[in-house]
C-alpha cells in the first residue's frame, strides 16, 4: 500500500486556523494529499523513489507545472509531477473529472426540470465558488442535442402500436428580433401489450393540415405502421392529415373535449336533465346501449329550441366519439381521450412556465425532448402494462 508522507506548510495553516477561515483550511489540506498521492504515482510509474538508484528505472523525474481543479469547495492550484519522456499522467484529474461530470449532469438536469438559467448559474457559483456565464449555461445545455435528435429519430418498426395519440400545445419563442407563438406536436401511443410510449415531437408553425401532415409523414419515416386508431381532437387539419396518411385507421375523437363541448353548447340554467342524460350516454357498456341513450336524448329533447346547438353537434361528432367502443371493454378507458397526453402536457406546461420566451426553435426542441425522455423513464417505463396482449 502507497505510504503517503505530507509536507505541510504549517505557517499558513496555523494563520487560517487562528483566523477562523476553515475553507482555506480544507484547501489547504486537499493540496496537500492531493499534490503528495500524485508524487507517489510518479514514483510508482518510475519504479524508484526520489534519490533512489535502481536498474529498473523507467525514466526520470522532470519538475512539475501547475494546474487547477475545480472542486465543491472552490478552485485549487495543484503541482503536477513530470518526466522527461512525458509518457505519466496522473489518475487525479481523471478522478475528479467525474465531479465535473456529474455537475454538468447537475445542471442539465436542473435546467430540464425547469429551473432558470439565471438560477442555474447562481446554484453553481454558490456549489464552486466560481462565477458560471449564462453562455456556459446555454453551451452545457447543448450537450443534450444529439441525445435528443437520436431519440427523435429513432426507429419505429420494431414494435406494433395499435392506438396513437396526438396533439399540440403552443409555445412562445424568440426568432427574429420577434416573439412568436409556435405549435409544439407530440404523439404517444399503446403498444399491443398494453405499455405506453411516447413517439416523438415536433417544433413547428400554428396548427395546420400540412404541419400536422409533416409531422405524421416523419413518424412514419421512422417505420410507424398504420394503426388501428387515432385519438386526437377535432382539428380539421389535424382530421385530414389522419385520414390521408393511415388509410383504413379509424378516428377517435377524444371523448373528453367532445362532452365538454356539447355542455358548452346548453344553457347554464335549467338544463340539468339533458346533461345528466348526456352523461350517461358515454357510461354505456355496449354498442347497443351507447346508441339507445343517444337516441333517447335526441328524441326526448328535439322539440326544445334552446337545446338545439348541443343536440346538433352530438349528432354530427357521435360516431366519431364512440369508436373506442370496437375494442375490448377492458381497453377502452385508455383510449376513448387524449387525457394521457393532456397531463404529459401539464407537466411539460410547469416547466415550460419557468422559461416563459424560448431564445430559439432549437432550445424549445431540446428542452422539451428532454422531458419527455425524462416522463418516458420514470413514468412509463416503470409503471405495469394497462392491458394484456391485444393479439
Amino acid at each position: 500500500m502507497t505510504q503517503l508522507q505530507f509536507n505541510l506548510d504549517i505557517n499558513l495553516l496555523k494563520e487560517s486556523v487562528m483566523n477562523s477561515n476553515i475553507e482555506m483550511v480544507m484547501k489547504s489540506a486537499i493540496v496537500l494529499v492531493l499534490n503528495e498521492f500524485m508524487e507517489k504515482e510518479r514514483d510508482e510509474y518510475l519504479q524508484v523513489s526520489s534519490y533512489e538508484r535502481s536498474d529498473e528505472r523507467r525514466d526520470y523525474r522532470n519538475g512539475y507545472y501547475e494546474r487547477d481543479l475545480t472542486l465543491s469547495i472552490g478552485k485549487i492550484k495543484l503541482k503536477v509531477p513530470r518526466t522527461r519522456n512525458g509518457e505519466f499522467t496522473t489518475s487525479v484529474f481523471e478522478k475528479y473529472a467525474r465531479w465535473d461530470q456529474a455537475l454538468i449532469l447537475s445542471m442539465l438536469e436542473m435546467v430540464i426540470n425547469g429551473v432558470s438559467t439565471r438560477k442555474v448559474t447562481n446554484i453553481v457559483e454558490q456549489l464552486c465558488g466560481e462565477n458560471v456565464s449564462k453562455s456556459l449555461v446555454s453551451t452545457l445545455t447543448q450537450k443534450l442535442d444529439p441525445v435528443i435528435n437520436d431519440w427523435s429519430k429513432r426507429p419505429l418498426n420494431t414494435t406494433y402500436y395499435p392506438f396513437l395519440f396526438v396533439d399540440a400545445m403552443y409555445i412562445k419563442v424568440r426568432e427574429h428580433q420577434k416573439v412568436v407563438s409556435k405549435a409544439v406536436y407530440i404523439a404517444s401511443a399503446i403498444t399491443d401489450h398494453g405499455k405506453r410510449e411516447i413517439l416523438g415531437l415536433s417544433v413547428d408553425h400554428a396548427e395546420s393540415y400540412e404541419s400536422w401532415s409533416r409531422f405524421l409523414q416523419h413518424l412514419k419515416s421512422r417505420g410507424l405502421q398504420s394503426p388501428q386508431l387515432v385519438i386526437s381532437d377535432a382539428h380539421q387539419g389535424l382530421k385530414k392529415a389522419i385520414q390521408r396518411e393511415f388509410i383504413g385507421t379509424s378516428w377517435q375523437r377524444c371523448n373528453v373535449h367532445f362532452l365538454r363541448n356539447i355542455m358548452d353548447k346548453l344553457p347554464k340554467k335549467d338544463s340539468s336533465e339533458i346533461r345528466t342524460m348526456i352523461r350517461r350516454i358515454f357510461k354505456a357498456v355496449t354498442m347497443d346501449d351507447i346508441r339507445k341513450f343517444k337516441d333517447e336524448v335526441m328524441s326526448h329533447f328535439e322539440n326544445e329550441t334552446k337545446y338545439q346547438g348541443a343536440l346538433e353537434l352530438l349528432d354530427d361528432g357521435f360516431e366519431d366519439a364512440i369508436q373506442y367502443m370496437n375494442f375490448p371493454e377492458n381497453v377502452r378507458v385508455f383510449i376513448k381521450s387524449t387525457n394521457s397526453l393532456e397531463r404529459l402536457n401539464q407537466e411539460l406546461r410547469r416547466r415550460e412556465k419557468v422559461i416563459r420566451v424560448f431564445p430559439n426553435t432549437q432550445s424549445a426542441f431540446r428542452l422539451i425532448g428532454a422531458v419527455l425522455m425524462q416522463y418516458q423513464e420514470t413514468s412509463y417505463s416503470k409503471r405495469r402494462a394497462l392491458f394484456g396482449n391485444l393479439r
